[in-house]
């Protein structure tokens, strides 16, 4: 018996990596002159002496996330290269909220039964993911493994590390500050092991499109606008609505360091979040998802329509559905009421709706509220 007989074909694995090494390569950009090595060595090195000019105190900010029960969508509609932006997104959006900026990228890809095709489909979006937010595919690992993965099934998670200056670490959240919701593409990648059992009849047509491909709307990245306007205005927090939806990420922004005890751990803020109900429109997408959740039997149009009407009647699901999705909001900025219509206006100008959508306000269980 050998490897091949085993279930490991390692001609097809070197197959995938000449594919990888060309979409690493594209991803390059500013960045390129930075980057030591390429696809195939044992690690990933990039020089920080080009990064780090002009920085009193550097700062290294990481983070890792992958894809969850999202890529079961994406086997059964046979759609693989947007959950690739998908785990680019998750990660660089995370660090995003420390002010950080991205500098590269790895991931991890594991299946039962390896085709290179299939994962250079997956790699594929990874690399445009980190061409989206300015950052390297610097490597990355693909492990093949028989009896373990089912045949045709893939899972992809990803690491992103990104750098700032430490006095320029996005932190003190006051009370007053204005809170702006800048516009989702979608579900983004959360919540979906309620989805895809809320919503099973995935060639459902939805405006024209099967509903699967309305759901594998990949994550909308924030780096590029986000960073820009951090160098125009002063903002106080940043978040990231990822899993645990309003009630949960909001209130991440408030627990700066300045609200930190011993060894880092937080301690109260004072702080919470105050959401003036009605001040964006949620998509079609997540009215959709309410009507299964609540087991209606209508479909298509008359099932968005019919959820529309529940999230506005039930107050029980339209509080699951703030606390599991971002229902239109993927990503939440505090600042300055000044500074409100400058940044709102600036956000606009470079294709990432947003607006106000509440105000910090003094709270001692720092919950996030709705009005």
């Amino acid at each position: 018996m050998d490897y091949r007989e085993a279930g490991v074909d390692i001609e097809e694995g070197y197959r995938a990596v000449e594919r990888y090494r060309e979409l690493a390569g594209g991803t390059m950009g500013a960045l390129g002159n930075a980057v030591l090595n390429g696809i195939g060595s044992f690690a990933g090195m990039m020089s920080l002496k080009e990064i780090i000019e002009g920085m009193d105190e550097p700062v290294l900010v990481s983070g890792t996330d992958g894809v969850g029960t999202k890529l079961d969508l994406a086997f059964k509609m046979k759609k693989y290269d947007t959950v690739g932006i998908d785990c680019v997104a998750m990660c660089v959006n995370d660090i995003l909220c420390h002010g950080a900026r991205p500098l590269f990228f790895l991931d991890y890809l594991a299946c039962g039964k390896l085709s290179a095709d299939t994962a250079a489909a997956l790699v594929r979006g990874v690399a445009a993911g980190c061409r989206e937010a300015g950052c390297v595919l610097l490597g990355g690992e693909t492990a093949e493994m028989p009896g373990f993965y089912d045949e045709g099934k893939y899972d992809i998670a990803g690491f992103a590390a990104g750098i700032v200056d430490r006095r320029r670490i996005v932190s003190g959240v006051r009370e007053g500050d204005a809170l702006i919701g800048v516009a989702s593409s979608g579900a983004h990648s959360n919540g979906f092991s309620l989805i895809r059992r809320a919503l099973p009849d995935l060639n459902e047509d939805f405006g024209g499109m099967p509903l699967g491909f309305a759901l594998l709307e990949p994550t909308r990245i924030y780096v590029k606008p986000v960073l820009a306007l951090l160098k125009e205005i002063p903002v106080h927090g940043l978040a990231h609505i990822t899993g645990g939806g309003f009630y949960e990420n909001i209130p991440r922004m408030f627990q700066g360091a300045e609200h930190s005890g011993p060894a880092g751990s937080p301690r109260p803020s004072g702080l919470g979040a105050l959401i003036k109900d009605g001040s964006w429109t949620i998509p079609p997408i997540f009215d959709r998802v309410a009507a299964g959740i609540a087991g209606l039997k209508e479909r298509g149009a008359a099932a968005q329509e019919a959820g529309r009407e529940l999230l506005k009647a039930e107050g029980a699901l339209r509080t699951l559905m703030f606390n599991t999705f971002n229902m239109g909001i993927g990503f939440v900025l505090a600042l300055d009421p000044e500074y409100l219509h400058a940044a709102v206006e600036y956000l606009d100008g470079r294709g990432y709706p947003a607006r106000q959508i509440g105000t910090v306000i003094s709270s001692e269980d720092g919950k996030v509220r709705f009005e």
